[in-house]
């Protein structure tokens, strides 16, 4: 069985891309809240504060959450932490 190494170059690049992506990715939850709270005044004018923060929080964390979870599936393979999972090892009577 392959031991996996830490220090291993294809890791580093999956989390370097990873971090660029969610760099990417705070600034297109940005344009998602402005885009839902623009959308939001024009139909139903003025908001309420907690409205605002709301509809900011759920729209924003949403766009991260969503892009966070499949960005780490990507490290994960990119990586070799999942070279492993679909293996099937029998065991030693």
């Amino acid at each position: 069985m392959k031991e996996m190494n830490v220090a291993d170059p294809a890791a580093g690049a999956a989390w370097t891309r990873f971090r660029r992506l969610m760099r990417w990715m705070l600034l297109v939850a940005g344009l998602a809240i402005a885009a839902a709270l623009g959308w939001l005044r024009a139909s139903y004018g003025p908001l309420p504060i907690n409205m605002a923060i709301a509809t900011a929080l759920g729209v924003g964390l949403t766009v991260l959450l969503g892009t966070g979870l499949m960005g780490l599936v990507f490290v994960s393979r990119a990586s070799g932490h999942d070279d492993y999972a679909g293996e099937t090892f029998e065991e030693e009577p």
